[in-house]
């Protein structure tokens, strides 16, 4: 299998599509993993003044498999994989060196909810096995609070990306052509407007420190095939249909979100990484969103607007973030998790 958070690139898709279709016929427990040299770091802890960032945890005796923009994979055993969410931030495809406090615990615990929540609807990679079973005892403060015992996957190579409001790359592309994916929607649409039904555009998953790539719905068809795709476009559109009815019961509107999703030994299509947190969606304020204007969120958003604003070029290495701007962003991944989960707790 592929590992989780392995990545397409526009300069290598085509290898990675050739991959992903040579591993057809192969055996889904056969790992195939990515070995990115530039972020196999040594542990690093950063202690700040709300308490201490973990930015990664390579000192766990387990065997490290991989590490993402924000997670990293430990190997359990030939079914099993640890996850464990660090407090990297990743912004314009680019890690910063400063970690947000408790980011790691915080979107463990909003993904913990949703795949509560969102239970029976798709199978998801939870083993139900407990972390202190499988992590040393003398390591558990590492992970505690940040990780999942996990199942080991053979990952579909696109992004499953459900729009429900007009934002983002897709606003952009939407004031070009009209479009969004390939997908033709109402002229005279505004900025942060609502779409007449959630639309499914998928993209390409990037390597870490590449871009993912927008791609059409043909396009994803043609990358992972026509069954498939159909499959993991449904259950997207129905996972975020039924997270954005509950959200804004609770004062918030998912405007996008980010769905993973694997293959488990049978093909049965199942949820995996995280799900619907302020990393992979966009949280606004139901009470502060206004059609024509990007609402505030509750997100790494004010990371990127303040690099937006300082000229930066968006190639590695990112410049240094004030620390009230660290701290506001952490405080805004905390309020998500406190509106939706009614939890303070991380």
């Amino acid at each position: 299998m592929w590992q989780p958070q392995a990545a397409f690139s526009t300069q290598s898709s085509r290898t990675l599509i050739n991959r992903w279709l040579q591993n057809q016929t192969g055996e889904p427990g056969s790992p195939v993993f990515f070995d990115n040299d530039r972020h196999r770091q040594q542990s690093h802890c950063f202690r700040t003044l709300t308490g201490i960032c973990m930015s990664t945890t390579s000192s766990l005796s387990l065997k490290k498999l991989y590490s993402g923009k924000v997670r990293d994979l430990y190997e359990i055993d030939g079914q099993r994989m640890l996850m464990v969410a660090s407090d990297r931030l990743s912004a314009f495809d680019v890690i910063l060196d400063q970690p947000i406090p408790d980011k790691g615990k915080v979107l463990t615990a909003v993904s913990a909810f949703w795949f509560g929540k969102l239970k029976g609807m798709v199978p998801d990679h939870l083993t139900g096995d407990r972390v202190e079973d499988v992590v040393a005892a003398a390591e558990l403060p590492l992970v505690a609070g940040r990780a999942v015992v996990v199942k080991r996957l053979r990952p579909v190579p696109v992004e499953a990306i459900v729009r429900g409001y007009l934002v983002g790359s897709g606003w952009k592309e939407y004031q070009l052509s009209g479009t969004v994916c390939g997908i033709e929607l109402p002229a005279g649409l505004q900025e942060a407007s609502r779409l007449p039904e959630p639309i499914f555009t998928p993209s390409t998953k990037a390597e870490v420190g590449d871009h993912d790539e927008n791609i059409s719905y043909a396009r994803c068809a043609e990358i992972i095939g026509r069954d498939l795709a159909a499959r993991v476009r449904d259950a997207s559109i129905q996972l975020y249909q039924a997270a954005a009815e509950y959200a804004l019961s609770k004062g918030i509107i998912i405007a996008d979100t980010k769905f993973e999703f694997g293959l488990d030994e049978d093909g049965i299509l199942t949820l995996m990484d995280e799900v619907l947190t302020p990393d992979s969606s966009r949280f606004w304020p139901a009470d502060e969103y206004a059609e024509g204007t990007n609402p505030p969120s509750f997100d790494k958003q004010i990371i990127r607007n303040w690099l937006e604003q300082s000229g930066w070029n968006k190639q590695a290495p990112a410049p240094h973030v004030p620390q009230d701007v660290i701290d506001l962003t952490a405080a805004k991944y905390r309020e998500a998790l406190e509106r939706l989960a009614d939890s303070k707790t991380v």
